[in-house]
């Protein structure tokens, strides 16, 4: 059976995914998967870069404002959301792309992890949901911190659930969660082209740098402000960049500007960050925009690679 062709653009924050993905996929016939943890939450529209109505350039978006920002939101159900897409936009002869910079999300869709499969004991889950009410929520959290700190990461202490099965995979198979989904078989479920997209680190920090003051500019203080004043906390949104920060600004713990230093801050390190997992998980083929090559001769180049490896038509 034929494998459903499949781009993903992926790359670290402010590199320039959003106008690249739309100037290709007019060539393809495109439609967009948002790939990025957080575009989904409604109401987080500057904070989470996220792409306005008119950039779109009536190129169909999936998978943005799709959530509450009171709500959660697991890999698997991001997985669990997307695969059908990925089908469905095949099926209408429409050419599907995932765009984003959250790397496991998108590993979850490409390969075949079996999140439902992972090995259970049902007594020690039943000895964690006890300690979960006689000790907290942060206790079983610290516990995780310990043995798989970048699952500790991704699940806020408040996703019980999350953080019980994660304990759970490790006492079962003495791997931690993040091994566990990585160790499983990586035979692509799709004929996949992946296209990350660098530049220079100065350049690019420059760059995030000023997307922050433009974020600022365009209300980023204001976006927060509604939902600190809505009484939400200890949500797994608001632990977003560039929200976390302003509520320690609004919680009177800093100054408005080094609220805004720290947005910078942790901006940059995320951004190392995701370089690094692209570089060490992910089979990519890499593509430098750094701003004094020519932008359009680099949209060819790309379509170039994809025409070849997906054996692709252009819709130019």
């Amino acid at each position: 059976m034929n494998k459903e062709k499949l781009v993903v653009i992926i790359g670290p924050t402010a590199v320039g995914k959003t106008q690249i993905s739309i100037d290709l996929a007019h060539r393809l016939n495109g439609e967009i998967i948002s790939g990025d943890s957080m575009q989904l939450y409604r109401g987080m529209d500057i904070g989470t870069a996220k792409i306005k109505t008119h950039e779109m350039e009536g190129i169909p978006h999936h998978l943005i404002d799709i959530k509450e920002p009171d709500e959660g939101f697991s890999v698997a159900e991001f997985q669990s959301m997307v695969r059908p897409l990925i089908r469905q936009i095949s099926e209408r002869d429409k050419f599907p792309m995932i765009v984003g910079g959250t790397g496991l999300y998108i590993q979850s869709v490409i390969y075949d992890y079996q999140f439902s499969e992972a090995p259970s004991d049902p007594s020690y889950r039943s000895h964690l949901e006890e300690r979960l009410k006689n000790e907290g929520e942060l206790a079983l959290h610290k516990e995780l911190s310990t043995v798989d700190p970048i699952a500790a990461h991704k699940v806020h202490p408040n996703n019980s659930r999350r953080v019980i099965r994660a304990l759970e995979i490790h006492h079962c198979t003495n791997k931690t969660m993040t091994e566990y989904i990585t160790s499983q078989t990586e035979e692509a479920l799709y004929d996949v082209a992946l296209v990350g997209l660098t530049m220079d680190r100065e350049v690019l920090y420059n760059r995030i740098n000023s997307r922050v003051d433009m974020m600022i500019e365009e209300g980023l203080v204001d976006e927060v402000k509604r939902l600190y004043d809505k009484g939400l906390r200890n949500t797994q949104a608001i632990q977003a960049i560039g929200y976390k920060e302003l509520y320690d600004y609004f919680d009177g713990k800093l100054s408005l500007d080094d609220a805004i230093n720290l947005l910078k801050q942790n901006s940059r390190r995320y951004a190392k960050r995701q370089l690094t997992w692209f570089r060490n998980k992910m089979n990519v083929k890499w593509f430098d925009m750094t701003p004094q090559i020519n932008y359009h001769e680099k949209v060819e180049e790309i379509f170039t690679y994809l025409a070849g490896k997906l054996q692709l038509k252009s819709n130019k």
